[in-house]
């Protein structure tokens, strides 16, 4: 039997064919010629500078409230080993990101999962936990395109997010890297935009809109906030990659960001409406919410099909998938997350072909 070439819905990370490489090439030449000190010295903790105040610009805030960091991940991981002590309660959504699940364990925090529904986190839920007693210090929030699931969270939650927030007393930790990958409807105000009370902390990251290799992210939070955390960063690394920072700045500050997140966009646009067809035509009894931008969509297949069997049977047939169990802290069983982002066009429907004859397969 030969071995089909592999058909990957694992990784949330675009194909190369939608990268600007010229366009990165030619803004590194920039880079060098305009700042060849600041791009080769250390630098410092909060990022390179010109880069931290074009984001601050970008959303209405003093650069004092910017840090700028390798990653989103990082700017994730900062926060948390700021604000979370052992034994602290921590609100996340069901389902959400693996590695976040996983850094909250590591700090100890006694995690809060509350359902995501097709326009986000149920906030009625939410509020009979807070009425109950728990008192987390933080939620952590993924409000456009989540992942895995691939919802968004509508105008009104987010309004309702904030006043609870104020009444009890947490953080909301707004995790926003995929605001800009937006394919159907309107784009709706950041939670931190919209925050009178200094209850959010924000992370992004320019991962989803540039290229996963330039690894830089950032948080955007009150300035002694970020003055603590960066006191942390100079202790860890002195400061993050000054090239990399100054090669997105250039990027950024010519324009051509808003090419490549245009070129992004109609991209994904039509891998998504590609992938949703695909599913209602091989798997029609899979449910999910076709998402309106981002990397993700989440689907939910029939109680006897179990995904720890599935996904072997998958790779097996070529395509790999992530299985839903990863992504909660318990259940999940019959839930794959599927990134559409890698996968171009003319391989779409043979992923989803090939894993309906797995379901199959495992079904019998």
């Amino acid at each position: 039997m030969t071995v089909e070439q592999l058909i990957s819905f694992a990784r949330g990370a675009p194909s190369l064919d939608i990268v600007d490489v010229e366009g990165l090439k030619a803004a590194a030449v920039r880079a060098f010629d305009a700042d060849p000190s600041g791009v080769t010295a250390y630098g410092t903790s909060v990022g390179y500078l010109p880069l931290r105040e074009w984001i601050a610009e970008k959303h209405g805030v003093g650069a004092d409230q910017v840090l700028v960091t390798n990653g989103s991940l990082q700017a994730d991981a900062f926060l948390f080993d700021h604000l979370v002590r052992p034994g602290d309660a921590v609100v996340v959504e069901r389902p959400t990101y693996d590695r976040t699940l996983l850094n909250l364990r590591n700090m100890g925090g006694e995690l809060h999962a509350v359902t995501i529904q097709p326009d986000g986190m149920d906030t009625a839920e939410l509020r009979k936990l807070l009425e109950s007693g728990v008192r987390p210090k933080l939620a952590h929030v993924i409000p456009n395109y989540q992942n895995p699931a691939g919802v968004t969270l509508s105008l009104e939650k987010r309004r309702e997010l904030l006043d609870l927030a104020a009444e009890f007393g947490f953080t909301i930790f707004e995790d926003d890297p995929y605001a800009d990958i937006r394919f159907r409807g309107e784009a709706l105000p950041s939670m931190l935009s919209m925050d009178t009370r200094n209850v959010v902390v924000h992370a992004s990251s320019f991962t989803k809109t540039v290229c996963p290799g330039v690894r830089v992210g950032y948080l955007v939070g009150p300035a002694d906030l970020i003055g603590d955390i960066a006191k942390k960063a100079t202790n860890l690394y002195i400061s993050p990659g000054m090239v990399s920072q100054a090669i997105v700045h250039q990027f950024c500050v010519s324009g051509d960001i808003r090419r490549s997140i245009e070129t992004v966009r109609a991209a994904l646009g039509e891998r998504a409406s590609v992938l949703a067809e695909s599913l209602r035509r091989h798997i029609p009894q899979a449910r999910f919410v076709q998402p309106d931008g981002g990397y993700f969509l989440w689907v939910e297949l029939p109680e006897d099909v179990e995904v720890d069997q599935l996904a072997p049977a998958a790779a097996e047939r070529g395509v790999a998938v992530v299985k839903g169990s990863d992504f909660v802290v318990d259940g999940g069983r019959h839930a794959l997350r599927l990134a559409f982002s890698a996968v171009t066009v003319d391989r779409i429907d043979e992923g989803v072909r090939r894993l309906a004859e797995a379901m199959e397969a495992v079904r019998s």
